[in-house]
């Protein structure tokens, strides 16, 4: 009896013991968080005073900016990245990948590539810094505008944040977390992943043979696109939650607007 009984509670320990380990097979891997939300409100004193260069083939510029500190603790480890990742020509004003024969290229005082960072390194509570990142075009350089998006990446308080410009998104991505169940706007963060939303610019290159008006238009409009184009939300977002809404029309900050011919990456 003693030896029937031990059996059964070892069958029965073996059981509970397989079905403990299937459960823990059967639970999925964590996914990594995203990005705690910070206020919309605070998301255009971030990046401002963005202002790109219209270029004639060969020629260089530099792109201007500012990074600001809206929250109340410092900035650590703060890096602004920039990437080429779009192209606009003329003619036909087709919307493509920045892969193309003599895109222009971005360059800092250590590196150069279609992608730069800017080290911003600590910056203290409502403090502002400004700074600048080269680019340079080639002979062959086709006209058009090309594209760059934005991030931004610190720690405060001991947290991390991250936050992107509308490039690093794709229409369908953009799409779930701009667009409530109704039609009508909102930005969810946290659907994003990001703590906030920057601006983007674009870099136009116009050789001598194009008419002077439509460089002057394709400057003018890019100029806009660098120092208005942000995601203005209503000032009700002094809260963390990641969704903010509103019945009024809102546009993300992008230097080819809020649609495209095809996804980003």
């Amino acid at each position: 009896m003693r030896s029937g009984g031990h059996a059964r509670r070892r069958a029965i320990g073996g059981i509970v013991a397989l079905a403990l380990v299937a459960a823990a097979l059967a639970i999925p891997p964590a996914v990594a968080s995203p990005y705690p939300p910070l206020p919309i409100a605070d998301d255009r004193g971030f990046l401002g005073n963005l202002s790109a260069p219209t270029l004639a083939p060969g020629a260089s510029g530099a792109i201007s900016f500012s990074v600001g500190d809206p929250l109340p603790d410092a900035l650590a480890d703060a890096e602004l990245l920039f990437e080429v990742y779009a192209f606009n020509g003329f003619p036909g004003n087709a919307t493509s990948n920045a892969s193309v024969a003599g895109a222009p290229v971005l360059s800092n005082a250590s590196a150069s590539g279609s992608s730069v960072g800017f080290a911003i390194g600590t910056l203290a509570s409502r403090a502002t810094v400004r700074g600048t990142i080269d680019v340079a075009t080639s002979a062959v350089t086709p006209n058009g505008a090309f594209a760059v998006r934005t991030s931004l990446a610190f720690v405060a308080g001991g947290t991390s944040y991250r936050l992107e410009s509308r490039g690093w998104f794709s229409a369908a991505e953009w799409a779930a977390a701009t667009e409530l169940p109704n039609g009508s706007a909102t930005l969810n963060l946290t659907v994003l992943g990001v703590s906030g939303v920057l601006p983007e610019t674009a870099v136009v290159v116009a050789n001598s043979t194009l008419p002077w008006v439509l460089g002057g238009v394709l400057a003018g409009v890019f100029v806009l696109v660098g120092l208005g184009a942000w995601v203005y939300f209503r000032r009700e977002s002094s809260s963390r939650s990641g969704t903010r809404s509103s019945a009024d029309d809102h546009h993300a900050p992008r230097a080819f607007g809020t649609r495209r011919t095809s996804d980003g990456d």
